[in-house]
């Protein structure tokens, strides 16, 4: 089951107007089906059910069930990694690019509660589409923390390691608070994960003084190199 999946840009797209919905209807139905019964219990039948096309239409738009669950994966992914760009443009502090960054990505959670689920099982399904997910929002994020660190807006670090321990904090902060609370993030939840970024980043040296007026940082405590 687990097979290379298509690159995205080797996917046709309907070239009339009443083709591009339909087969946008069949993606939205996918991700409904898929997030509640999962991969391996959804059928196309169902799908086609959701969707509200006849059977036979599937086929015009996608090859096999396979198929339309990888796209299903790399349209969420495209989705969210485009808001987060729109919803960042006009922040020029850093620290606001990621409190922005964050709220975008709860709310999204939010409308598309099976996000989790939906992209947790294409690491059984294909995957080369489960690493497309992180791999392509670790490139954006990649990028634009090593500007920031040129600019001296953030400390100098290992940019893709940086991106990944954002992406693990803003993905398990999701999970608790929007997937299993249900009544979104609350807005001290952001302001500790915020204060939290903020002083891991921070480009000031260690001992300058913080501006919130609480008083300079603690000395770093060597690592030990047992770890």
């Amino acid at each position: 089951m687990n097979r290379s999946s298509t690159p995205p840009a080797e996917r046709l797209v309907p070239a009339t107007p009443r083709g591009q919905r339909t087969r946008q209807r069949l993606l939205q139905a996918a991700e409904t089906v898929f997030g509640e019964k999962g991969y391996e219990h959804a059928s196309i039948a169902d799908i086609t059910r959701e969707a509200e096309v006849a059977l036979g239409t599937f086929y015009v738009y996608f090859p096999d069930k396979q198929s339309l669950f990888v796209e299903v994966v790399d349209e969420l992914g495209a989705r969210l990694r485009r808001l987060i760009s729109e919803a960042v443009v006009g922040c020029e502090d850093r620290i606001d690019v990621e409190r922005e960054g964050l709220r975008t990505f709860f709310e999204f959670v939010g409308r598309h509660p099976r996000l989790y689920r939906i992209v947790r099982q294409a690491e059984f399904v294909d995957e080369a589409c489960f690493r497309r997910y992180y791999d392509r929002f670790a490139q954006g994020y990649v990028t634009g923390l090593r500007q920031a660190m040129d600019a001296g807006a953030v400390r100098r670090m290992d940019p893709e390691a940086l991106a990944y321990c954002l992406m693990g904090l803003s993905d398990f902060l999701g999970m608790r608070w929007v997937l299993w609370g249900g009544e979104g993030v609350p807005e001290q939840v952001l302001d500790t994960a915020m204060d939290f970024i903020r002083h891991g980043m921070d480009a000031r040296p260690a001992g300058a003084d913080t501006d919130s007026g609480k008083g300079a940082r603690k000395p770093r405590v060597p690592r030990s190199r047992s770890r």
